[in-house]
């Protein structure tokens, strides 16, 4: 595995576990694919830091068994915004 790869999996597993950060938010930030924050965490670390992607890998399972919860609270968000720029007449 080429050495960037690695430092770069290190580093998106920090950054996970230091902001609790979500795939997306991860992928976003480094600009990489979902699926490569993904494999960086459940692939590649493994190998070069075990101890390091458990703890990942824990708060990214914390967010896919939460998300439902954030994308009501985003559909709420839309919606209450919407309302409040409906013109009456």
């Amino acid at each position: 595995m080429k050495t960037y790869i690695e430092e770069r999996a290190v580093e998106v597993a920090n950054f996970i576990i230091n902001s609790n950060a979500t795939v997306r938010e991860t992928a976003r930030k480094f600009g990489i694919s979902k699926s490569t924050v993904h494999k960086d965490v459940t692939e590649r670390l493994v190998k070069i830091n075990p101890k390091l992607a458990g703890e990942a890998r824990r708060v990214l399972e914390i967010n896919k068994s939460e998300r439902h919860i954030r994308g009501g609270l985003a559909t709420k968000e839309k919606y209450l915004h919407q309302h409040t720029h409906i013109k009456k007449f």
